[in-house]
Protein backbone atom coordinates (compact mmCIF):
# COMPACT_ATOMS: atom_id res chain seq x y z
CA UNK A 1 0.00 0.00 0.00
CA UNK A 2 1.45 3.40 -1.00
CA UNK A 3 2.14 5.99 1.67
CA UNK A 4 -0.54 8.67 2.07
CA UNK A 5 0.60 12.09 1.00
CA UNK A 6 0.33 14.85 3.59
CA UNK A 7 -1.51 18.09 2.84
CA UNK A 8 -1.63 21.10 5.16
CA UNK A 9 -4.39 23.54 4.29
CA UNK A 10 -4.42 26.98 5.93
CA UNK A 11 -6.95 29.79 6.36
CA UNK A 12 -7.29 32.81 8.68
CA UNK A 13 -10.88 32.07 9.77
CA UNK A 14 -11.98 29.79 12.60
CA UNK A 15 -12.92 26.90 10.26
CA UNK A 16 -16.56 26.71 11.36
CA UNK A 17 -18.45 28.05 8.34
CA UNK A 18 -15.94 27.96 5.47
CA UNK A 19 -17.64 25.47 3.18
CA UNK A 20 -15.23 25.92 0.27
CA UNK A 21 -12.25 24.93 2.38
CA UNK A 22 -14.18 22.05 3.94
CA UNK A 23 -15.11 20.75 0.48
CA UNK A 24 -11.50 20.96 -0.74
CA UNK A 25 -10.24 19.19 2.39
CA UNK A 26 -12.83 16.46 1.95
CA UNK A 27 -11.82 16.05 -1.69
CA UNK A 28 -8.15 15.71 -0.70
CA UNK A 29 -9.02 13.22 2.04
CA UNK A 30 -11.07 11.12 -0.39
CA UNK A 31 -8.20 11.34 -2.90
CA UNK A 32 -5.83 9.67 -0.45
CA UNK A 33 -4.24 12.65 1.30
CA UNK A 34 -3.65 12.87 5.03
CA UNK A 35 -5.17 16.33 5.54
CA UNK A 36 -4.60 18.88 8.30
CA UNK A 37 -6.63 22.10 8.17
CA UNK A 38 -5.17 25.02 10.13
CA UNK A 39 -7.08 28.14 11.14
CA UNK A 40 -7.50 30.34 14.20
CA UNK A 41 -9.21 30.05 17.54
CA UNK A 42 -11.38 33.06 18.32
CA UNK A 43 -12.80 34.11 21.67
CA UNK A 44 -16.29 33.01 20.70
CA UNK A 45 -15.43 30.14 18.33
CA UNK A 46 -17.93 27.30 18.38
CA UNK A 47 -16.56 23.75 18.77
CA UNK A 48 -16.08 22.08 15.39
CA UNK A 49 -18.16 19.07 14.38
CA UNK A 50 -16.32 15.81 13.76
CA UNK A 51 -14.67 15.75 10.33
CA UNK A 52 -12.89 13.12 8.27
CA UNK A 53 -9.65 15.11 8.38
CA UNK A 54 -7.64 16.69 11.18
CA UNK A 55 -8.01 20.33 12.24
CA UNK A 56 -5.97 22.76 14.31
CA UNK A 57 -6.93 26.22 15.54
CA UNK A 58 -4.20 28.68 16.49
CA UNK A 59 -5.00 30.95 19.42
CA UNK A 60 -3.71 34.55 19.17
CA UNK A 61 -3.68 37.62 21.40
CA UNK A 62 -5.10 39.77 18.60
CA UNK A 63 -8.48 39.24 16.90
CA UNK A 64 -8.16 41.70 14.01
CA UNK A 65 -6.06 44.35 12.32
CA UNK A 66 -2.41 44.46 11.29
CA UNK A 67 -1.19 42.78 14.49
CA UNK A 68 -3.50 39.83 13.95
CA UNK A 69 -2.29 39.26 10.39
CA UNK A 70 1.36 39.73 11.35
CA UNK A 71 1.24 37.34 14.30
CA UNK A 72 -0.94 34.80 12.52
CA UNK A 73 1.45 34.59 9.58
CA UNK A 74 4.42 34.35 11.94
CA UNK A 75 2.80 31.52 13.89
CA UNK A 76 1.65 29.81 10.70
CA UNK A 77 5.12 30.05 9.16
CA UNK A 78 6.75 28.42 12.22
CA UNK A 79 4.06 25.75 12.34
CA UNK A 80 4.44 24.88 8.65
CA UNK A 81 8.22 24.96 8.90
CA UNK A 82 8.22 22.25 11.56
CA UNK A 83 5.60 20.01 9.92
CA UNK A 84 6.24 17.50 7.17
CA UNK A 85 4.02 17.98 4.13
CA UNK A 86 3.87 16.99 0.49
CA UNK A 87 1.59 19.88 -0.38
CA UNK A 88 0.76 23.21 1.25
CA UNK A 89 -2.58 24.75 0.29
CA UNK A 90 -2.80 28.49 0.90
CA UNK A 91 -6.30 29.95 0.94
CA UNK A 92 -6.32 33.63 0.02
CA UNK A 93 -3.65 36.26 0.20
CA UNK A 94 -3.72 36.54 3.99
CA UNK A 95 -2.09 33.08 4.33
CA UNK A 96 0.11 33.20 1.24
CA UNK A 97 3.23 34.84 2.68
CA UNK A 98 3.60 32.29 5.49
CA UNK A 99 3.05 29.39 3.08
CA UNK A 100 5.49 30.81 0.54
CA UNK A 101 8.23 31.39 3.13
CA UNK A 102 7.78 27.93 4.66
CA UNK A 103 7.78 26.33 1.23
CA UNK A 104 11.19 27.86 0.48
CA UNK A 105 12.63 25.54 3.14
CA UNK A 106 10.77 22.47 1.84
CA UNK A 107 12.33 21.49 -1.46
CA UNK A 108 10.06 18.49 -2.02
CA UNK A 109 6.83 20.26 -1.06
CA UNK A 110 4.42 21.77 -3.59
CA UNK A 111 2.55 25.00 -2.89
CA UNK A 112 -1.00 25.41 -4.24
CA UNK A 113 -2.85 28.72 -4.04
CA UNK A 114 -6.65 28.86 -3.77
CA UNK A 115 -7.87 32.45 -4.23
CA UNK A 116 -11.43 32.80 -2.94
CA UNK A 117 -11.84 36.41 -4.08
CA UNK A 118 -10.08 39.38 -5.63
CA UNK A 119 -8.48 40.00 -2.26
CA UNK A 120 -6.83 43.38 -2.77
CA UNK A 121 -10.20 44.88 -3.78
CA UNK A 122 -12.25 43.73 -0.79
CA UNK A 123 -14.29 46.49 0.93
CA UNK A 124 -12.05 46.39 4.00
CA UNK A 125 -9.06 47.52 1.90
CA UNK A 126 -10.30 49.87 -0.81
CA UNK A 127 -10.75 52.73 1.66
CA UNK A 128 -7.43 52.03 3.40
CA UNK A 129 -4.84 52.63 0.67
CA UNK A 130 -1.79 52.16 2.90
CA UNK A 131 -2.97 48.74 4.06
CA UNK A 132 -4.04 47.86 0.52
CA UNK A 133 -0.54 48.66 -0.75
CA UNK A 134 0.97 46.22 1.76
CA UNK A 135 -1.21 43.39 0.49
CA UNK A 136 -0.55 44.36 -3.12
CA UNK A 137 3.17 44.23 -2.46
CA UNK A 138 2.90 40.75 -0.97
CA UNK A 139 0.83 39.62 -3.96
CA UNK A 140 3.27 41.08 -6.49
CA UNK A 141 6.24 39.44 -4.79
CA UNK A 142 4.76 35.98 -4.33
CA UNK A 143 2.21 35.50 -7.13
CA UNK A 144 4.75 35.38 -10.02
CA UNK A 145 6.54 32.51 -8.23
CA UNK A 146 3.43 30.35 -7.96
CA UNK A 147 2.88 27.44 -10.35
CA UNK A 148 -0.44 25.97 -9.22
CA UNK A 149 -3.28 28.46 -8.81
CA UNK A 150 -7.04 28.26 -8.93
CA UNK A 151 -9.83 30.68 -8.11
CA UNK A 152 -13.60 30.91 -7.86
CA UNK A 153 -14.73 32.22 -11.24
CA UNK A 154 -13.63 33.19 -14.73
CA UNK A 155 -13.72 36.94 -14.10
CA UNK A 156 -11.13 36.78 -11.32
CA UNK A 157 -9.09 34.17 -13.19
CA UNK A 158 -8.87 36.46 -16.22
CA UNK A 159 -7.66 39.40 -14.13
CA UNK A 160 -4.91 37.38 -12.46
CA UNK A 161 -3.96 35.79 -15.76
CA UNK A 162 -3.57 39.22 -17.39
CA UNK A 163 -1.65 40.66 -14.43
CA UNK A 164 0.81 37.82 -13.94
CA UNK A 165 0.71 35.82 -17.21
CA UNK A 166 -0.30 32.69 -15.35
CA UNK A 167 -2.52 29.72 -16.11
CA UNK A 168 -5.31 30.13 -13.55
CA UNK A 169 -7.73 27.25 -13.11
CA UNK A 170 -11.34 27.87 -12.08
CA UNK A 171 -12.99 25.85 -9.31
CA UNK A 172 -16.27 27.55 -8.48
CA UNK A 173 -17.63 27.51 -4.94
CA UNK A 174 -20.63 25.38 -5.81
CA UNK A 175 -22.79 23.32 -3.47
CA UNK A 176 -22.46 19.55 -3.47
CA UNK A 177 -25.47 17.60 -4.66
CA UNK A 178 -27.89 18.12 -1.80
CA UNK A 179 -29.16 14.98 -0.13
CA UNK A 180 -31.43 15.95 2.75
CA UNK A 181 -30.55 14.12 5.95
CA UNK A 182 -32.78 14.38 9.01
CA UNK A 183 -34.78 17.17 7.39
CA UNK A 184 -36.44 19.19 10.13
CA UNK A 185 -39.97 20.54 9.99
CA UNK A 186 -40.92 24.20 10.22
CA UNK A 187 -42.14 23.56 13.75
CA UNK A 188 -38.80 22.06 14.80
CA UNK A 189 -36.94 25.00 13.26
CA UNK A 190 -39.35 27.52 14.77
CA UNK A 191 -40.31 28.81 11.33
CA UNK A 192 -43.80 30.29 10.82
CA UNK A 193 -45.91 27.65 9.12
CA UNK A 194 -48.51 29.84 7.45
CA UNK A 195 -46.33 32.52 5.81
CA UNK A 196 -44.37 32.90 2.60
CA UNK A 197 -40.67 32.60 3.42
CA UNK A 198 -37.67 34.57 2.19
CA UNK A 199 -34.11 33.73 3.23
CA UNK A 200 -30.85 35.66 3.38
CA UNK A 201 -28.05 33.35 4.44
CA UNK A 202 -24.30 33.40 4.73
CA UNK A 203 -21.24 33.80 6.91
CA UNK A 204 -20.58 37.31 5.58
CA UNK A 205 -23.71 39.38 6.10
CA UNK A 206 -21.69 42.57 5.97
CA UNK A 207 -21.92 46.12 4.69
CA UNK A 208 -22.87 46.55 1.02
CA UNK A 209 -24.38 43.09 0.81
CA UNK A 210 -27.99 44.24 0.72
CA UNK A 211 -29.19 43.10 4.13
CA UNK A 212 -30.24 46.60 5.15
CA UNK A 213 -32.43 46.99 2.06
CA UNK A 214 -33.91 43.53 2.60
CA UNK A 215 -35.04 44.50 6.10
CA UNK A 216 -36.50 47.82 4.92
CA UNK A 217 -38.35 46.07 2.07
CA UNK A 218 -40.16 43.83 4.54
CA UNK A 219 -42.36 46.81 5.47
CA UNK A 220 -44.01 46.29 2.07
CA UNK A 221 -44.04 42.48 1.89
CA UNK A 222 -46.46 40.02 3.47
CA UNK A 223 -43.92 37.32 4.29
CA UNK A 224 -41.20 36.40 6.77
CA UNK A 225 -37.52 37.11 6.11
CA UNK A 226 -35.23 34.52 7.71
CA UNK A 227 -31.68 35.75 8.28
CA UNK A 228 -29.46 32.73 8.85
CA UNK A 229 -25.81 33.48 9.38
CA UNK A 230 -23.46 36.03 10.83
CA UNK A 231 -21.77 39.26 9.84
CA UNK A 232 -20.77 42.80 10.72
CA UNK A 233 -24.15 44.43 10.13
CA UNK A 234 -26.27 42.10 12.27
CA UNK A 235 -26.31 44.38 15.35
CA UNK A 236 -27.54 47.30 13.21
CA UNK A 237 -30.10 45.07 11.50
CA UNK A 238 -31.52 43.89 14.81
CA UNK A 239 -31.74 47.45 16.05
CA UNK A 240 -33.50 48.55 12.87
CA UNK A 241 -35.97 45.66 13.05
CA UNK A 242 -36.86 46.72 16.59
CA UNK A 243 -37.28 50.36 15.53
CA UNK A 244 -39.63 49.36 12.72
CA UNK A 245 -41.45 46.81 14.90
CA UNK A 246 -40.78 44.09 12.33
CA UNK A 247 -39.96 41.31 14.81
CA UNK A 248 -42.77 39.13 13.41
CA UNK A 249 -41.54 39.62 9.81
CA UNK A 250 -37.74 39.47 10.21
CA UNK A 251 -36.34 36.57 12.25
CA UNK A 252 -32.66 36.06 13.09
CA UNK A 253 -31.57 32.43 13.42
CA UNK A 254 -27.86 33.01 13.91
CA UNK A 255 -24.91 31.07 12.55
CA UNK A 256 -25.66 27.42 11.80
CA UNK A 257 -23.63 24.42 10.59
CA UNK A 258 -24.07 23.97 6.85
CA UNK A 259 -26.41 20.97 7.04
CA UNK A 260 -28.62 22.74 9.58
CA UNK A 261 -28.63 25.97 7.56
CA UNK A 262 -29.80 24.10 4.48
CA UNK A 263 -32.93 23.04 6.38
CA UNK A 264 -33.98 26.68 6.59
CA UNK A 265 -33.08 27.25 2.94
CA UNK A 266 -35.17 24.24 1.90
CA UNK A 267 -38.30 25.72 3.46
CA UNK A 268 -37.82 29.15 1.83
CA UNK A 269 -39.71 30.21 -1.29
CA UNK A 270 -37.19 32.90 -2.31
CA UNK A 271 -33.48 33.27 -1.59
CA UNK A 272 -31.75 36.65 -1.69
CA UNK A 273 -28.22 37.46 -2.86
CA UNK A 274 -27.92 41.24 -2.88
CA UNK A 275 -24.25 42.24 -3.05
CA UNK A 276 -23.77 45.77 -4.35
CA UNK A 277 -21.20 46.60 -7.05
CA UNK A 278 -19.45 49.07 -4.74
CA UNK A 279 -16.03 47.46 -5.23
CA UNK A 280 -14.28 45.23 -7.70
CA UNK A 281 -14.41 42.21 -5.42
CA UNK A 282 -18.20 42.32 -5.10
CA UNK A 283 -18.68 43.10 -8.80
CA UNK A 284 -16.86 39.88 -9.66
CA UNK A 285 -18.30 37.72 -6.90
CA UNK A 286 -20.31 34.52 -7.27
CA UNK A 287 -21.63 33.75 -3.76
CA UNK A 288 -22.06 30.15 -2.75
CA UNK A 289 -25.59 30.95 -1.58
CA UNK A 290 -26.71 31.17 -5.23
CA UNK A 291 -26.05 27.45 -5.56
CA UNK A 292 -27.42 26.61 -2.11
CA UNK A 293 -30.70 28.19 -3.22
CA UNK A 294 -30.53 26.30 -6.49
CA UNK A 295 -29.99 22.95 -4.78
CA UNK A 296 -32.95 23.40 -2.43
CA UNK A 297 -35.29 24.54 -5.24
CA UNK A 298 -35.46 28.06 -3.82
CA UNK A 299 -36.08 30.77 -6.43
CA UNK A 300 -33.36 33.45 -6.53
CA UNK A 301 -33.70 37.23 -6.39
CA UNK A 302 -30.30 38.78 -7.05
CA UNK A 303 -28.55 42.03 -7.80
CA UNK A 304 -27.09 42.44 -11.27
CA UNK A 305 -23.52 41.18 -10.86
CA UNK A 306 -21.83 39.64 -13.88
CA UNK A 307 -21.19 36.10 -12.60
CA UNK A 308 -24.44 35.84 -10.62
CA UNK A 309 -26.55 37.15 -13.50
CA UNK A 310 -24.96 34.63 -15.86
CA UNK A 311 -25.91 31.68 -13.63
CA UNK A 312 -29.44 32.92 -12.86
CA UNK A 313 -30.32 33.74 -16.48
CA UNK A 314 -28.59 30.72 -18.01
CA UNK A 315 -30.72 28.38 -15.91
CA UNK A 316 -33.76 30.68 -15.55
CA UNK A 317 -33.98 30.23 -11.79
CA UNK A 318 -35.02 33.69 -10.61
CA UNK A 319 -35.11 37.43 -11.01
CA UNK A 320 -32.25 39.91 -11.54
CA UNK A 321 -32.62 43.41 -10.07
CA UNK A 322 -31.24 45.70 -12.75
CA UNK A 323 -32.02 48.54 -10.34
CA UNK A 324 -31.45 47.85 -6.65
CA UNK A 325 -33.58 49.93 -4.31
CA UNK A 326 -35.81 49.04 -1.38
CA UNK A 327 -38.93 49.69 -3.45
CA UNK A 328 -37.69 47.69 -6.44
CA UNK A 329 -36.76 44.76 -4.23
CA UNK A 330 -40.20 44.77 -2.59
CA UNK A 331 -41.93 45.12 -5.97
CA UNK A 332 -39.98 42.19 -7.45
CA UNK A 333 -40.66 39.88 -4.51
CA UNK A 334 -44.35 40.78 -4.37
CA UNK A 335 -44.73 40.19 -8.12
CA UNK A 336 -43.08 36.80 -7.80
CA UNK A 337 -45.33 35.78 -4.91
CA UNK A 338 -48.35 36.92 -6.94
CA UNK A 339 -47.35 34.78 -9.94
CA UNK A 340 -47.40 31.23 -8.63
CA UNK A 341 -46.73 29.72 -12.07
CA UNK A 342 -43.54 31.75 -12.51
CA UNK A 343 -42.35 30.91 -9.00
CA UNK A 344 -43.03 27.21 -9.65
CA UNK A 345 -41.11 27.40 -12.95
CA UNK A 346 -38.05 28.88 -11.24
CA UNK A 347 -38.15 26.19 -8.58
CA UNK A 348 -38.43 23.42 -11.18
CA UNK A 349 -35.53 24.89 -13.14
CA UNK A 350 -33.44 24.90 -9.97
CA UNK A 351 -33.79 21.13 -9.75
CA UNK A 352 -32.63 20.72 -13.36
CA UNK A 353 -29.71 23.15 -12.94
CA UNK A 354 -28.46 21.44 -9.78
CA UNK A 355 -27.71 18.31 -11.80
CA UNK A 356 -25.09 20.31 -13.73
CA UNK A 357 -24.04 22.97 -11.25
CA UNK A 358 -22.61 20.94 -8.38
CA UNK A 359 -19.37 20.43 -6.49
CA UNK A 360 -18.98 16.90 -7.80
CA UNK A 361 -18.42 18.34 -11.29
CA UNK A 362 -16.06 21.04 -9.99
CA UNK A 363 -13.79 18.43 -8.40
CA UNK A 364 -12.86 17.25 -11.88
CA UNK A 365 -10.74 20.41 -12.13
CA UNK A 366 -9.28 19.82 -8.67
CA UNK A 367 -8.28 16.34 -9.76
CA UNK A 368 -6.14 17.77 -12.55
CA UNK A 369 -4.35 20.10 -10.10
CA UNK A 370 -3.62 17.64 -7.31
CA UNK A 371 -3.12 14.65 -9.58
CA UNK A 372 0.06 16.24 -10.90
CA UNK A 373 1.35 16.48 -7.36
CA UNK A 374 0.55 12.91 -6.39
CA UNK A 375 1.95 11.55 -9.65
CA UNK A 376 5.25 13.44 -9.57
Amino acid sequence: MSKRLKAIVSVTNDLYTDQRVHKVCTFLHESGYDVLLVGRKRKYSIPLPVRDYKTKRIRLLFEKGALFYAFFNMRLFLFLLLKKADVLVSNDLDTLLANHMANKFKRKTELVYDSHEYFTEVPELINRPKVQRVWLKIERIVFPKLTKIYTVNNSIANIYSDLYTKDIKVVRNISPLWKPENLQSKIELEIPGNKRLIILQGAGINIDRGAEEAVEAMRQIDAVLMIVGDGDVLPQLKERVAQLELESKVVFYGKKPYKDMMNYTYHADIGLTLDKPTNMNYRLSLPNKVFDYMHTETAVVATDLKEVTHVVRTHDIGEILEEFTVDKLAETINALFADSDRLAKYKANCLIAAKVENWENETKVLATIYKRISDR
